[in-house]
């Protein structure tokens, strides 16, 4: 693709298209005016229809240029071997420059990233690609290399890598080749390499007996684990790296400043993840319970007999599953303790936007998107809430009691006011107009005797309900009367 750009450092324009398999960036001496762009196209177009007609050279156009030496003919014959397919030469192995773009970068990312990365690139990606050279790397060449990993042993007995894990690992290769792009001037393959679909997770939360059921029946030396975590919302690094120097009994709070990461404190996985958990009482009495402890053999809240903090795998293995297991109760990662919390925080009522910030969630966003749909099972706020509204309201027939001589009776009504007050007139039911006038005493009848039934609030003490407007009367009528039926 050819197109004209502008050079911000000289705001000159240049011809920016691919000849050979290689990006070519020709500075002008126009600056960026309509007419010079003009200008600049007309030239453009002419490369381009030299280029579909096979008939382009590069020093017929750009003699000065330094590239133009790189595609004399002289210069496609490589020491009795012939260029079978155009590349830049001056591009290194991939192995080479995966490992050149690891150190460069590896000071901008967490340990278990760095981890994670190297295992992506020693394990994947320098085994299949790392004796070719970067920029010969073609989007057929990935497209074909993400479809094997669709197939290869997975984890168990799966096969197939998850849909996930490829986009993980394209995406690695994906930032290595842009940069490599980017600095030794090819065009990158990697446009509209669209990711794989990832199904949507579920969260499995427990139930708030589930919970019961566990604290009562794990074992002593963790309940007081498994209480902050259920009832804090902590990520598993959090609690691990929990230090009592963090832990304010006077105010209440959890102060999440740091976190375990293979072993080691780290920063906390975003900015927003620094924040105070407010404690309930349950929190604050396994804590305290807690530091009789650990208090004074370890910074560490939780940690093992060396003082050392907990260690996830070990924790997971040993006492986590084998509790899910006795309980007979569905596996799923210890993860789901934090969305136990959410859910419970949303089921009783709480206010989302603190349970964003108990949780280190920057906005709601997240918390509705991932949790709402548990809301209406917990609590059955499901509009069931307004219909006990209404019945406890409406089907109170005695709103007062004549318990005192400051009271008295409303008509021949179960209603009260108070004495003394404004005395007010019972609105009068309009006159009837129109026919079916014994239907409509009928229906005069009955709304007589609904108002003994009708509870009015305490301000509205001494009036009668009001009657239905004349219009509904006058619609009513016409229902009833034969002659509009």
């Amino acid at each position: 693709m050819a197109k004209v750009t502008v050079r911000n450092e000289t705001g000159k324009l240049v011809m920016d298209f691919t000849y050979r398999n290689v990006r070519c960036r020709e500075q002008t001496a126009l600056p960026d005016t309509l007419q010079n762009r003009k200008r600049v196209e007309v030239v453009l177009e002419k490369i381009k229809k030299a280029l579909r007609n096979g008939t382009f050279k590069y020093r017929d156009y750009f003699p000065e240029s330094a590239l133009a030496s790189r595609f004399d003919p002289a210069a496609a014959v490589d020491v009795g071997k012939s260029m079978q397919s155009p590349v830049n030469s001056s591009s290194p192995h991939f192995q080479d420059f995966a490992r050149q773009w690891f150190k460069e970068h590896e000071i901008e990312w967490r340990r278990s990233h760095i981890r994670s990365l190297r295992s992506t690139l020693d394990g994947r990606l320098i085994p299949h690609f790392g004796q070719k050279v970067v920029s010969s790397i073609t989007k057929s060449d990935i497209l074909a290399y993400r479809a094997t990993l669709a197939k290869v042993k997975g984890r168990g007995d799966k096969e197939g890598l998850s849909p996930k894990r490829i986009n993980e690992i394209i995406g690695t290769l994906c930032q290595i080749i842009d940069e490599a792009a980017d600095r030794f001037e090819f065009t990158t393959p990697t446009t509209n390499i669209k990711r794989l679909r990832v199904r949507k997770v579920d969260v499995d939360p427990f139930s708030l007996q589930d919970v019961q059921s566990i604290l009562a029946t794990v074992r002593a030396d963790y309940r007081n684990y498994f209480t902050v975590r259920f009832f804090t919302g902590m990520r598993t690094g959090e609690v691990h790296g929990l230090k009592w120097r963090y832990v304010d009994f006077e105010r209440r709070l959890i102060r999440v400043r740091e976190t375990v990461v293979l072993g080691e404190d780290e920063y906390t996985k975003t900015d927003g993840s620094q924040r105070d958990i407010q404690m309930s009482q349950p929190v604050v009495e396994a804590l305290a319970k807690q530091y009789e402890v650990t208090g004074k053999l370890s910074d560490y809240v939780f940690c093992n007999l060396m003082g050392a903090p907990l260690d996830n795998k070990n924790f997971t293995d040993r006492v986590w599953y084998p509790l899910l297991r006795h309980l007979g109760m569905t596996e799923r990662r210890p993860y789901q303790m934090r969305h136990t919390a959410a859910t419970l925080w949303l089921a009783s009522g709480e206010a989302p936007e603190w349970i964003a910030r108990q949780l280190g969630h920057t906005s709601t966003e997240m918390l509705f998107r991932v949790y709402s749909r548990y809301v209406p099972n917990l609590t059955r706020q499901d509009g069931s809430a307004m219909e006990r509204l209404l019945a406890s309201r409406l089907a109170t027939g005695k709103v007062l009691r004549m318990d005192g001589a400051h009271l008295q009776q409303v008509g021949d009504s179960n209603l009260f006011a108070e004495a003394g007050g404004r005395e007010r007139a019972t609105m009068p039911v309009p006159k009837p107009r129109g026919v079916a006038v014994g239907a409509l005493e009928r229906a005069r009848t009955n709304w007589s005797r609904t108002s003994q039934d009708i509870t009015l609030p305490e301000r509205h003490a001494g009036e009668d309900p009001q009657p239905p407007p004349p219009g509904a009367m006058r619609t009513h009528v016409r229902r009833l009367n034969p002659l509009h039926a």
